[in-house]
């Protein structure tokens, strides 16, 4: 029995026999020959056959071929078929410059004749049929890069001495806003579902592990209907011991990036031009810092002015001083640090000597914030205080704090979200695009 092959493969094989399977794409049903364009999951091929509309004596097999042709006429776009034929290397053909000539076709699963979702659905109508809307080849292509730009990540990582931790996603309390909590019944009382690894990527360190990192989910009960927010989505997150300041946190959170961004330009750069009209940049080292309240500064020479009351950057703002950014650094990515206190969680060291700011950041990727990060508060005395500036009671956060009260080392780190950064990356317009499977407020299916 021959292997199945690849379509990708098929340019590096020898003409001869060969098995390809996958879904048909389209049929070109002529008088005299037919095309069957397959399409699997690395790419699509021509496939092509005489047709034989009756039978001729002169032709031994032309019963046979009578049947193919009438197969083959029947099938419908999504009908996944095997097919064993014969490799040939043609120049004039458009699609690769190579064809199989079919021998045998076998239906393996056949398609409906009327798909529920064409190019033009709407975004909802497409997620509905989610599993269907994947078979485009730019939708293969996103989950391709979005594996290579994690692995490079992970490699990074890995070389550099990093820990890989899974963190549970079962809380007893929260880890940011109570507000953005879902919770659950959880035997007799209530737990959470975790809306970032914060405590316990933190609790790493005085574990003694030095640094560590983890890819996984989060959970965000925030009723945002905007194309980069999610009630679910992948959090890329990192912490670092023996900090000096945030600073410190920024160089290893670019360093990590530009891996991601080499990996993904050096092996599907090509396929991104072509599939979204986009060149990937691999940006230069050190990223852009400014200061948020040179921010304001900035945009307010550019006539815009933040509305918000508590100086957080609204998304135009956003936009607005990443447009500064690459005119006066050629630089599509910015650190905004130093943040005000009020915007910023309890456990973010503030500044020594000034207590209005915090040794904290947000990055801007294409005029969006993709992340935030910061040095932590490792004094127990000082992160009670600042709870209780916050209006937490230390009550309910003692299982954190008893990190502190043990020994830790100066730390920091950051969590970036993984379908945003994609989305920004490829220049699509939702996080929907890049999410496998989204889910939000109104959305709990597929």
């Amino acid at each position: 029995m021959t292997t199945r092959s690849t379509v990708s493969s098929l340019s590096a094989l020898p003409e001869g026999a060969v098995v390809v399977a996958g879904w048909v794409d389209t049929v070109r049903d002529q008088k005299a020959v037919q095309f069957v364009i397959l399409r699997d999951e690395t790419g699509a091929v021509q496939l092509v056959t005489k047709a034989v509309r009756e039978i001729d004596p002169e032709v031994a097999d032309s019963a046979g071929r009578m049947a193919l042709t009438e197969l083959i006429g029947t099938l419908n776009a999504g009908t996944f078929i095997t097919v064993t034929g014969e490799l040939v290397h043609d120049e004039r053909v458009k699609l690769g410059g190579l064809e199989v000539k079919i021998q045998s076709l076998t239906v393996i699963a056949a398609a409906e004749p009327e798909p529920p979702i064409a190019d033009d659905s709407s975004s909802d109508k497409r997620m509905d049929w989610r599993f269907l809307d994947l078979r485009r080849p730019e939708a293969n292509l996103i989950f391709r890069v979005q594996t290579t730009f994690e692995h490079a990540m992970r490699c990074w990582w890995v070389d550099n001495g990093f820990i890989e931790l899974h963190t549970p996603k079962l809380m007893a309390s929260a880890s940011e806003s109570r507000a953005e909590l879902f919770e659950m019944d959880y035997f007799e009382t209530k737990a959470y579902l975790a809306q970032s690894p914060q405590f316990f990527k933190q609790m790493a360190q005085p574990a003694g592990f030095g640094a560590i990192f983890e890819i996984g989910p989060a959970f965000r009960a925030d009723p945002s209907f905007t194309s980069r927010h999610a009630t679910e989505f992948t959090s890329v997150d990192a912490e670092i011991s023996w900090v000096d300041s945030h600073e410190d946190v920024m160089a290893m959170h670019e360093a990590v990036i530009v891996a991601g961004l080499t990996a993904v330009k050096d092996k599907h750069g090509e396929a991104i031009q072509t599939a979204f009209g986009v060149e990937v940049t691999v940006p230069a080292q050190p990223f852009p810092r400014i200061s948020l309240a040179d921010a304001h500064e900035i945009l307010k020479g550019r006539g815009y002015t933040v509305p918000r009351a508590d100086g957080d950057l609204d998304p135009e703002g956003e936009r607005q001083l990443s447009a500064y950014v690459k005119e006066e650094f050629g630089h599509e990515f910015v650190f905004v640090t130093d943040y005000f206190t009020g915007i910023r969680p309890f456990y973010h060291m503030r500044h020594e000597g000034n207590p209005e700011l915090t040794n904290s950041y947000d990055l801007l990727f294409n005029g969006t914030e993709i992340s935030t990060g910061a040095q932590r508060e490792h004094r127990v005395d000082v992160l009670i205080g600042q709870a209780k500036d916050k209006g937490l009671d230390p009550e309910e956060l003692d299982f954190y704090l008893d990190f502190f009260r043990h020994g830790v080392p100066p730390h920091g780190g950051f969590g970036m979200g993984l379908a945003r950064f994609l989305m920004l990356l490829l220049g699509l317009p939702s996080i929907r695009e890049t999410t496998y499977l989204f889910r939000g407020p109104n959305r709990l299916l597929p």
